[in-house]
């Protein structure tokens, strides 16, 4: 929803005053169909004008004073929204300098989407061997999961992702492929960031949260050959569906994880 100089009233809330802004439907899921909390509402603004571009990743963005005169709220509204937007991982506060716009590029964000972390604490240099990297019509299972219709363009990309050059993780990706135009096998392999730096910069796609699902699974002979293993190991698999602005899915992934060396690391709120 574009931003309007002179919107309508927000709904009223109790952490500020009833003031004049833009209203915002409630969030997916949230309680009440007719309410949702003032800062809540900032929030669900902000999200918009990150998903419009007005502010890019590693940017900042203006200050609470001018982000409260813009939406005509109190200065703590303001502040509650980008708290809520820093715990998420989609702002990021920096003493001294503002609230920046996360980018995958740095390693705070980075590594929120690969939960494997070594049992030893030292972590090794990680590399990509790229499998295949080829369009195709999407099956109905990925089509569904990314909320396409079925028959629509898809990207396959299929890698195994070695630390300290043991092979570790196999990875099938899917991306819908109007989103993802020009992603080759050689972009891939010639590019040394993370993989979702790579989505983020050159394909204008960000991925700010996630859903996964986690079960184990034994390798069967092409995965043991991949990750140099017997057929029949036990390995983690994790199926994620990657969502951006709006709570729209981007990347259907699956992963199948040798944990010899590794654990899956998450943390309760």
């Amino acid at each position: 929803m574009p931003f309007k100089p002179h919107p309508p009233c927000l709904s009223a809330s109790t952490d500020a005053p009833a003031t004049a802004g833009p209203a915002v439907a409630p969030e997916p899921g949230a309680p009440g169909a007719a309410f949702s909390p003032l800062y809540r509402q900032i929030k669900g603004l902000i999200l918009q004008s990150l998903d419009r571009g007005e502010w890019k990743p590693g940017e900042a963005i203006p200050s609470e004073l001018d982000l409260a005169a813009r939406f005509k709220v109190s200065q703590g509204t303001v502040r509650k929204a980008i708290d809520e937007l820093a715990a998420d991982n989609i702002l990021l506060r920096r003493q001294g300098k503002g609230t920046f716009v996360a980018t995958h590029h740095e390693d705070r964000v980075r590594f929120r989407f690969l939960r494997l972390a070594p049992d030893d604490g030292q972590h090794a240099r990680s590399r990509s061997r790229f499998l295949e990297c080829r369009r195709l019509r999407a099956p109905a299972e990925v089509a569904k999961a990314l909320e396409l219709r079925a028959g629509d363009s898809v990207v396959l990309v299929r890698r195994v992702l070695s630390f300290g050059e043991i092979p570790t993780v196999i990875d099938e990706i899917w991306l819908p492929g109007s989103l993802f135009r020009g992603l080759t096998a050689e972009r891939l392999a010639e590019y040394k960031g993370p993989m979702y730096g790579l989505f983020e910069s050159e394909f204008g796609v960000r991925m700010i949260r996630a859903d996964e699902k986690i079960r184990a699974v034994p390798a069967g002979a092409p995965e043991a050959e991949l990750l140099d293993i017997e057929a029949g190991t036990p390995l983690l698999q994790v199926e994620r569906i990657s969502f951006t602005y709006g709570d729209r899915p981007v990347e259907m992934r699956r992963g199948l994880y040798l944990t010899s060396r590794y654990h899956y690391r998450n943390s309760l709120n």
